[in-house]
């Protein structure tokens, strides 16, 4: 059947590409830092005299036609200097741009260039954030960090200070597809939360869908952040780096050979544990990260290009050397970029991805492994089909495996017997097509199909419940107990359990109202096949990922956004209006006191619900001049509802909607630079969100001279509101012209006026008084910071 609709889809394709005419003349190359040779992603190319334009692809290569003639084109790309260029289009030509980097202009600009194609365009619910942006912004312990500063964007949440992930639109973090290089990365943190796993050194280029989602992207219900590496310097051999209180980060980069290949190899540590030495009460507790950053690119010839990188890290969390904690991601992605002409680009990955957990809990005597993996191979193709139309189209295979845990004794009088949880094998074939095209001077259309399948894999023993229920409903008592399998089947390796296929469509459109302002709509369906088993509001390393099966079904997310667009006095200003709805089947739930750890039949356990949010973001930007920065606000709503199955049936929280873990009403963040002269420039942050929906205990009851807390609906209270204002002053000691050295001083205060949000807040009985009390956590008051940043 894959073969069939794969052969189908190729000849759709080359159907079309028949139907266009050679009439007009194409400009094609590559566009590159000049002072590097990396490739530049998004990079403009507008041509004033026929108002058409084009952007650069994930590597840096562009397609533009035109008819025959003479043409000033401009090349503009933020924290660049703009150039113009004539030429002169007389053939089909291939023209090769390197622009200049501008270090005297310090916009923070967090989208594509605020030109008037930005405007025409149909792309929504999109943001783009520089790293030299994210390097400005202060954080926690004056650590850059690239997951805290999307949290500042229209939309954006987490679960609160130590949260690990974030939550788009009302979403849960495992909704976020998380690329690094085309790679899947299935945990995002540090430090259970504190920090995020990517090394902003290693960072060239970010992008956060919330919506519009182009169809190349699936397996997520939420968004998708997109992360590129640095292909490394293939010009000259530099170094750069931080100190920090916490961590410390060092980058190498430098040619292999000159203008065709270079390296790039960067490594992250933290060390804050060592001190923990010269405690005695903490000197056997430890806990610290590392990670590291690798790239090798190599220019074949003028059409192909070979890219190998990789990433590698790992947490460690120990206490008293009797419990121990390591998790961590890993990654290898080879590519290959081939131009079959000047209006076709290909590009094929081999990916892998491996994500592992484990515990060494020695006071109990036994150790804990599990984690997932998945083996990728896509094949995208970009098609240049005119300068009216582009098309985007391509076939991606991923196999998965699932270790829900495996459960080895660490001696012979451990008393515990070695386990293995059922492991889970799955595989998730897609193809895809997408199309972007000009109908009018002021209608730009993108739209886009995306069709996936999804096989649920032996070998695995397989439970059979009555009527197919692993959850059962006892009307006496009134709730959800586990169901108890009448038959089992083991199916063999390879063999198809259950499987599922969706047609995904996607669309946006925008309506150009005049050069500076312009309407935009879309529509994107995901489906998720891979479900994150967890009962808390932001993920931990002790959550789980499994595959949909007959009782776990897979996600379906359907969005409708609305926009208004406008750029205020030549892109100075810039204005981004948004409204959406969203709905998601399938939204996982579980039933009340369910055990999700080591649970080797978790479907008895789990219901399949549903889920809903709606909001609308405000989004006002200064772009330009020494003092920038953006407002941001968003009101929404995040609902979950896991009816009955039959009306003699509760469900969750009797049927009725909820607040889901991730709403919050009311979200403000303020993001500002300044540069004050060459030496000093300052940044400040302000946000504020919600509280976080909780459930407060609202009697109790004694049971075997034991207070049992009882509880009334779920998420019906709050955590109080949460706030904090951010400063920094970085300091440019005046460079030594003869000196390759440079180097900064980042002064920073986190929290600034010593706010204790709470992380949670628990109940309990005093011991000396018997009166029932609140007990807040709080983990950061204010933290103020120095760090060194320094490269050469």
């Amino acid at each position: 059947m894959i073969t069939k609709i794969t052969c189908t889809f190729f000849l759709f394709i080359l159907t079309i590409f028949s139907s266009f005419s050679q009439e007009k003349f194409t400009l094609s190359g590559t566009i590159i830092d000049s002072k590097n040779n990396e490739t530049l992603i998004g990079v403009n190319l507008y041509i004033p005299s026929l108002k058409i334009g084009t952007t650069t692809n994930e590597y840096g290569f562009y397609s533009l036609s035109a008819p025959k003639g003479e043409y000033e084109i401009e090349i503009s790309y933020i924290g660049y200097q703009t150039i113009q260029k004539t030429i002169i289009l007389n053939q089909n030509t291939k023209s090769n741009f390197s622009i200049s980097s501008g270090e005297e202009l310090q916009e923070v600009v967090i989208t594509d260039n605020k030109g008037k194609i930005n405007v025409k365009s149909p792309e929504m619910s999109v943001n783009k954030l520089s790293i030299s942006t994210i390097k400005k912004m202060p954080v926690v312990f004056g650590e850059v960090d690239v997951i805290k500063s999307i949290l500042l964007l229209p939309g954006v949440t987490n679960a609160g200070e130590g949260a690990s992930g974030f939550n788009v639109r009302g979403g849960g973090a495992d909704q976020n597809l998380i690329l690094l290089d085309e790679a899947t990365i299935f945990n995002s943190s540090h430090v259970f939360g504190f920090f995020s796993v990517f090394n902003p050194d290693a960072i060239k280029d970010l992008k956060l869908y919330k919506g519009g989602i182009p169809a190349r992207y699936g397996g997520r219900a939420s968004s998708v952040l997109d992360i590129y590496q640095k292909d490394g310097n293939s010009k000259e051999f530099h170094m750069n780096g931080g100190i920090g209180l916490i961590s410390s980060r060092l980058l190498a980069e430098g040619p292999i050979v000159k203008d065709k290949g270079s390296f790039l190899i960067g490594g992250r540590a933290s060390y804050a544990h060592l001190f923990l030495k010269f405690s005695e009460e903490d000197k056997d507790n430890s806990a610290y990260f590392y990670d590291l950053n690798t790239k090798l690119s190599y220019k074949l010839n003028d059409n192909n290009s070979l890219y190998l990188s990789g990433y590698f890290g790992r947490d460690v969390f120990s206490l008293n050397k009797s419990f121990t904690n390591t998790y961590g991601n890993s990654i290898l992605n080879l590519r290959w970029n081939h131009l079959y002409s000047d209006k076709l680009f290909t590009n094929l990955s081999l990916i892998y991805s491996d994500y592992y957990y484990g515990l060494d809990l020695d006071f109990v005597g036994f150790n804990w492994d599990s984690g997932i993996k998945n083996y990728n191979i896509k094949y995208d193709f970009k098609h240049y089909l005119s300068d009216k139309l582009k098309l985007s189209y391509g076939v991606n295979g991923t196999y998965y495996e699932f270790n829900p845990g495996t459960i080895k004794p660490t001696g012979e009088d451990s008393g515990i017997n070695p386990e293995q949880l059922d492991k889970k094998y799955a595989f998730e074939p897609s193809v895809y097509l997408d199309a972007e095209s000009q109908l009018s001077n002021k209608i730009n259309v993108s739209y886009g199909l995306r069709y996936s399948l999804f096989y649920r894999l032996g070998a695995s023993t397989i439970n059979y419940y009555e009527n197919n229920e692993a959850v059962t409903f006892n009307t006496d008592m009134q709730i959800y107990e586990k169901g108890i399998p009448v038959s089992t089947k083991y199916f063999s390796k390879n063999k198809t359990i259950k499987s599922y296929n969706n047609f995904e469509p996607r669309f946006s459109i925008s309506y150009q109202l005049n050069e500076d302002q312009s309407l935009k709509a879309s529509y994107n369906r995901m489906a998720q096949y891979l479900q994150l088993i967890s009962n808390t509001s932001s993920p931990t390393p002790l959550d789980v990922w499994m595959p949909s099966d007959q009782y776990i079904k897979p996600q379906l997310a359907d969005q409708v956004a609305l926009g208004y667009f406008r750029n205020i006095y030549n892109g100075d200003y810039s204005l981004e209006v948004e409204t959406y709805y969203k709905e998601i089947q399938n939204r996982l739930d579980y039933i009340d006191g369910a055990d999700l750890i080591a649970n080797n039949a978790i479907e008895q356990v789990i219901l399949n619900g549903q889920m809903r949010s709606y909001g609308l973001e405000i989004m006002i930007k200064k772009n330009k001049g020494k003092f920038n920065g953006w407002i941001a606000y968003t009101i929404s709503k995040s609902e979950q509802q896991t009816p009955g199955r039959t009306p003699e049936e509760t469900g969750i929280n009797n049927g009725q909607w909820y607040a889901s873990a991730y709403d919050k009403t009311h979200n403000l963040a303020i993001t500002s630079a300044y540069n004050l002269n060459e030496k000093w420039s300052f940044g400040a942050n302000f946000a504020l969100q919600s509280g976080q929906p909780v459930s407060y205990p609202n009697g109790q009851y004694e049971y075997l001279g034991i207070t049992v807390p009882s509880y009334g609906l779920r998420n019906e209270n709050r955590l109080p509101a949460y706030h904090h204002l951010d400063v920094s002053a970085t300091l440019t000691p005046r460079k030594n012209k003869d000196r390759n050295w440079k180097g900064e001083w980042v002064f920073s205060i986190y929290n600034l006026y010593n706010r204790m949000n709470a992380a949670s807040i628990n109940f309990r009985q005093n011991v000396d008084t018997g009166a029932n009390e609140a007990v807040q956590l709080s983990i950061f008051g204010i933290v103020p910071a120095v760090s060194y940043n320094f490269k050469f």
